[in-house]
């Protein structure tokens, strides 16, 4: 029995330590200012900026096709089984080039540097 009591003593000595902390307000405290407005300068949000997106789905393939007033800029394609990719068309001219999830311009390197 004397076990059990000194097991909870000890607990509650503790938290009866810790109340003249949690009981103390700080009278330093100041409230935050207000949230300034946006610049002036700022351009308002344009609604023809934002990209149209059409979803088609062929055999299997989901196809996202991006659209910025009414020109094709991009071309995701997620195959059923595959690792998706991207064609797009970087310079406006109507070529688009492939990119995997990613970019095309990493190569990882996969030498062995040693072994143990």
């Amino acid at each position: 029995m004397r076990r059990i009591s000194s097991a909870l003593f000890v607990p509650f000595l503790l938290a009866l330590a810790a109340l003249p902390a949690l009981a103390q307000e700080r009278s330093d405290l100041q409230p935050l200012p207000a949230v300034p407005p946006p610049p002036p300068e700022m351009a308002p949000f344009d609604e023809s900026l934002e990209p149209e997106v059409t979803i088609k789905k062929r055999e299997g393939d989901t196809i996202e096709e991006h659209r910025i007033n009414g020109k094709l800029f991009k071309i995701k394609v997620t195959p059923a089984h595959g690792v998706p990719y991207y064609l797009i068309d970087r310079n406006g001219d109507g070529n688009f080039s492939q990119t995997t999830m990613g970019s095309a311009d990493v190569s990882v390197p996969q030498w062995v540097i040693g072994t143990f």
